[in-house]
């Protein structure tokens, strides 16, 4: 019967052990985390900006927007991408990765998609 309680008591302070660590481990954690909220919101930025150009570039193609609109909307909105994608430059390696772009052809048919 000692041999039990032996096992036991020394599983419940593995089991203690276990639930304690991270707690332990709390103190090194806020660094880290203003490290990472620094990064999201770099990333959120980045993604913004070309979100709107792609946006723009869209809505021109559906000629939504004329030919005049369009050039004098795309310029400022490329410098504000351009300037967020530079300061995305010091970025960790798996936040820094290159957006997808769609290429549209000027051939393209319109969406078949009716408004709703």
């Amino acid at each position: 019967m000692s041999i039990e309680l032996a096992l036991g008591a020394l599983l419940a302070a593995a089991v203690v052990l276990f639930v304690a660590v991270p707690f332990l481990r709390a103190g090194e954690g806020p660094r880290a985390v203003e490290l990472d909220q620094d990064v999201l919101v770099a990333a959120e930025e980045r993604d913004r900006a070309l979100a709107e150009l792609k946006e723009l570039e869209f809505d021109h193609r559906t000629g939504k927007i004329t030919d005049e609109d369009y050039r004098a909307l795309v310029q400022p909105l490329r410098r504000v991408a351009a300037r967020r994608l530079a300061n995305g430059t010091a970025l960790p390696k798996e936040t820094a990765e290159l957006p997808s772009e769609q290429h549209f052809s000027a051939s393209s048919p319109p969406s078949s998609r009716s408004k709703r």
